[in-house]
C-alpha cells in the first residue's frame, strides 16, 4: 500500500511536469487585439457663440535680444472669457515663423487642430501642452499658410473635444495681411540692467 500510494504521487508529479513542459512549448496565444482609440469625429457643429475682435500686431524687445512679434486675433465667449486666440509668431532674423492655437480644456488631444484658409487643404497644428484654462497647439508656420491667410476671407479652425465632436469656428481675415505687414499697434520694451 505504501509503494502504490508513491506510484499515484509519482504519477501525478510525471503528469504535472508534462502538462507544464506541453503548456511552456506550445506556440503563444495571441493576445487579444488592442481597440486603438477612435481619432475620427463622430459629429460636427459650428461654435456660433464666440465673437471676434481685430487682428493686431503686439512687438517685445528685451534687452539685446531681438524683436519678437505676434500678429494676433482672440474670440471671446458671450461671458468675455477667451474662446480662442490664434498667433503668428515672428522673430527678427528668422526664416521660420510659429503658429500658436489657445482652445479651451477638453479638446482630444490626439487629433490636431486644423486650420483652412477659404476652401483650400487644412493644415495640422499637433497639441503642444495645456493649462488650468487652455490648450495650446503649436508648429512652425509653413510659409504657404501664411500666403494664404493674407490673401484669403476666412480662416476655419476645426478642433475635436473629448466627445470626438468636431468643433469649427470661423474668423475673418480681411485685416490680417495690412496688420500683419505693418508697423505694430503697440511695441513693448524692456531693459535689462546688469
Amino acid at each position: 500500500m505504501f509503494n502504490a500510494r508513491y506510484r499515484v504521487a509519482g504519477l501525478l508529479l510525471v503528469t504535472m511536469a508534462v502538462a507544464t513542459t506541453t503548456l511552456d512549448t506550445a506556440a503563444p496565444k495571441s493576445a487579444p487585439a488592442k481597440k486603438t482609440p477612435e481619432a475620427a469625429a463622430r459629429g460636427q457643429r459650428e461654435a456660433k457663440d464666440i465673437t471676434y475682435g481685430d487682428w493686431q500686431k503686439l512687438c517685445f524687445k528685451a534687452g539685446g535680444a531681438p524683436t519678437l512679434c505676434r500678429t494676433s486675433i482672440t474670440g471671446k465667449f458671450p461671458t468675455g472669457q477667451m474662446a480662442v486666440r490664434v498667433d503668428l509668431i515672428e522673430r527678427d532674423g528668422d526664416r521660420t515663423a510659429r503658429l500658436q492655437l489657445f482652445v479651451p480644456v477638453g479638446m482630444y488631444l490626439q487629433h490636431p487642430a486644423k486650420l483652412t484658409v477659404d476652401q483650400g487643404s487644412p493644415y495640422q497644428v499637433p497639441y503642444s501642452w495645456c493649462l488650468t484654462n487652455a490648450c495650446i497647439a503649436a508648429d512652425v508656420a509653413d510659409p504657404k499658410i501664411i500666403k494664404e491667410m493674407e490673401g484669403g476671407k476666412t480662416l476655419v479652425l476645426e478642433i475635436v473635444d473629448s466627445n470626438l465632436l468636431a468643433l469649427t469656428t470661423s474668423m475673418p481675415l480681411a485685416q490680417f495681411a495690412s496688420v500683419h505687414k505693418g508697423a505694430p499697434a503697440k511695441t513693448l520694451e524692456q531693459d535689462i540692467e546688469e
